[in-house]
């Protein structure tokens, strides 16, 4: 299995803290985000991670190289600000094979079982599946409204509520293609929430949202950041 790591933005809301780091490269006791990150999906059976990264971009490369414990590893590397869309379809031509591939963001760690995952999108026939987190408030989140057989029906605004909610957790699996006729090309700055996902969705192609029931954090707020390192002492991770 391959993933892509999207890690290319500058984390502005968490001030000084990334003034000399990108976002996922905070240490969060002793030990970079994204290797934390990327520990969990080589348990999950990811072989390859391509690393879609922008900002500060050589602490990120110059601390991994090209292989990080039992996974090998190329750079997606971003000239100008992409966004989540744009940084993604400029990755995803590193990509290797042509079978469904991961996509992960590199502010958000997401305990889904890969495999589970996996049996799920296949039997809807996805073209792409989102994991969503379940959140009790979702005021600054992305909430999802799917039908009762799974299919994503909508992304709703930013903003609405603090009532628990189900979300955009920030796991993807993708076919191969799933991009063809959005209107998209590499290398131009597109955001995946706002404008790649409501046009898969318009589309007509068949996107479910799989819900995964799994512990979520977002390390993206100071207020969030500063839990992380309870989340992992209490996962062991």
């Amino acid at each position: 299995m391959e993933a892509i790591v999207l890690a290319g933005g500058k984390g502005t809301r968490l001030g000084k803290k990334t003034q000399d780091i990108p976002k996922p490269m905070l240490p969060i006791g002793g030990r970079p985000f994204l290797a934390r990150l990327m520990d969990y999906w080589i348990g999950q059976g990811v072989r390859h991670f391509v690393l879609a990264v922008g900002y500060r971009h050589s602490v990120v490369h110059d601390y991994f190289g090209d292989r990080y414990e039992s996974a090998s590893l190329e750079y997606s590397f971003e000239t100008a600000l992409l966004g989540t869309g744009g940084g993604l379809l400029l990755a995803q031509e590193k990509l290797k094979s042509q079978d469904a591939f991961l996509v992960l963001n590199g502010d958000t760690f997401f305990e889904v079982a890969l495999q589970d995952m996996r049996r799920y999108h296949q039997a809807k026939q996805a073209i792409a599946t989102l994991a969503l987190a379940t959140v009790t408030d979702a005021a600054r989140y992305e909430k999802i409204e799917i039908a009762a057989d799974g299919r994503i029906l909508a992304f709703m605004p930013r903003g609405i509520g603090k009532s628990a909610a189900q979300i955009n957790g920030g796991v993807y699996l993708l076919n191969r293609g799933w991009h063809i006729g959005l209107g998209h090309s590499a290398g131009e700055p597109a955001s995946l929430e706002q404008e790649l996902f409501p046009a898969l969705l318009k589309s007509g192609r068949p996107v479910y949202g799989f819900a995964a029931g799994a512990r979520f954090l977002d390390i993206g707020t100071p207020e969030d950041f500063k839990k992380a390192a309870e989340f992992f002492n209490s996962g062991k991770q």
